[in-house]
């Protein structure tokens, strides 16, 4: 984690790439409200005032690591990011998309290691639990494909944002956090911001942004 801090110390310009499904995509359940990549571009290009940092959000909503590997040329290397925040896996786990946990360890080992072949930063992050008994195709197998994100980045030695755990530690919010079983609604969103933040030592009680997080 401390390699994204320097990077928000440093004087030179960041490209900041996001790239997953649709809950980074920030599509329909946010019903026009500011998803969490637009928040993280606010508070680092105008509140923390480097104004010369880009923030670019490739993610197609429907995607799984398949579909990241076959778009990555278009989607990210054509942009020579600094850093790469991936947030996959909730479509991996369906069931009906055949792609097993092994499988999904490999993709997110070559993506990373494709992120690291353009000299950017790779970041894993997980993403945002189920609501019990609504995604029953993606429900029983979602902790597994969570937990091989922490593996591969704890194999790798890359910054992980472990959004699922911050989610189950304030779960009496969870069920106000979703559009759906498995989307986020904008309130969701700011929960991510709000993880995003502390992680990268950027949250600060009198900033706006940071104070748009609701409990």
């Amino acid at each position: 984690m401390q390699r994204i801090i320097e990077f928000l110390k440093s004087a030179d310009p960041v490209k900041w790439l996001f790239y997953g499904d649709s809950i980074t995509h920030g599509v329909l359940h946010t019903f026009g409200e500011r998803d969490y990549v637009e928040l993280f571009s606010e508070r680092v290009r105008f509140e923390l005032g480097r104004n010369m940092d880009i923030v670019i959000n490739t993610a197609i909503s429907g995607d799984n690591t398949r579909s990241l590997l076959a778009g990555f040329d278009w989607r990210v290397a054509q942009f020579k990011p600094t850093v790469v925040l991936i947030m996959i896996g909730m479509n991996d786990c369906n069931d009906e998309n055949d792609i097993t946990v092994e499988e999904f360890e490999r993709n997110l080992l070559k993506l990373t290691s494709m992120i690291d072949d353009l000299g950017a930063l790779p970041v894993l992050q997980t993403t945002c639990p189920i609501l019990p008994g609504l995604a029953p195709e993606r429900s029983p197998y979602f902790d597994s494909y969570m937990e091989t994100i922490r593996k591969a980045a704890a194999t790798r030695k890359l910054p992980l944002i472990d959004h699922v755990r911050f989610w189950r530690d304030n779960s009496d919010s969870h069920f106000f956090w979703m559009s759906n079983g498995c989307h986020p609604n904008s309130h969701g969103h700011r929960a991510f911001a709000e993880h995003l933040y502390r992680c990268l030592d950027i949250h600060n009680n009198s900033s706006r942004c940071c104070k748009l997080f609701t409990t």
